[in-house]
């Protein structure tokens, strides 16, 4: 399997704390970067045989990329970065695709995102985790939780997708990118009774993804991690003094 790292994307108030760093991926918790640190977990998955990285064309060059078989230049948007990445790939074969920004990501997360993603043949599987799972380990790391019937549950920092699927995924991107503000606008993408069961509480994840299997055109999987890891990424400055103080109790920096 081949698995891209997405490392791309402007400076923000977390990149501020290092000046002169093209983004948060290149920004230190202990000795390394949080993009090496995100390629060295996902090299040490052994069915990964090539790793793609994107990143700002000025940063390709930057010795922590050293684990990426192959480096290539990010987009103005997400969108672009994730085309530039999969470029090339065999349509039909699935993709592990992560964030930069998970400075604990382990193996075993990588792993059961995998096994999950294959096991149910998905054409896009997402990574989430159920809270129960992440308060028994991590409970001062704050997250954004959604209410499902299922239970509470926060996005994870990968997915598994087959480029075969990208055109239609595009199109909902874009669309979702218009219609974020505006009520109606999702409805019309989404449907009022998966709106309305979401704002109180009762839409199953098997009714999600259901939703979003047809939206796309292609079967789309919500992969229910036990692993924390997979969700514990670096969005606000907080974040970066969490992860070192991490770092240092773990002895892994």
């Amino acid at each position: 399997m081949n698995a891209l790292v997405l490392a791309g994307g402007p400076p923000d108030a977390v990149a501020a704390l290092e000046p002169g760093v093209p983004n948060k991926a290149f920004v230190h918790i202990g000795a390394s970067t949080l993009v090496e640190r995100t390629l060295r977990a996902v090299r040490t998955v052994p069915r990964i045989e090539r790793i793609i990285v994107v990143a700002p064309e000025t940063a390709l060059a930057d010795a922590g990329l050293a684990d990426a078989d192959e480096r290539r230049p990010d987009g103005p948007r997400m969108i672009e970065s994730l085309r530039s990445g999969l470029a090339g790939l065999a349509p039909d074969e699935p993709v592990l695709i992560t964030a930069s920004d998970l400075p604990i990501l382990t193996r075993a997360a990588l792993d059961e995102v995998i096994d999950a993603a294959l096991a149910r043949d998905l054409d896009l599987g997402y990574s989430c985790l159920e809270r129960r799972y992440h308060d028994a380990r991590f409970p001062q790391v704050p997250h954004t939780w959604a209410r499902m019937r299922d239970g509470q549950f926060c996005g994870g920092g990968a997915v598994v997708l087959k480029p075969l699927d990208m055109a239609q995924l595009e199109t909902l991107l874009d669309q979702l990118g218009t219609a974020r503000k505006s009520p109606l606008r999702l409805a019309a993408i989404f449907g009022w009774g998966t709106l309305l069961r979401f704002a109180l509480g009762r839409l199953s994840i098997d009714a999600a993804e259901q939703r979003a299997s047809r939206l796309i055109g292609a079967r789309a999987g919500a992969i229910r991690c036990t692993h924390p890891e997979i969700a514990i990424n670096v969005d606000h400055p907080s974040d970066v003094a969490f992860a070192r103080t991490f770092m240092e109790t773990e002895l892994l920096s």
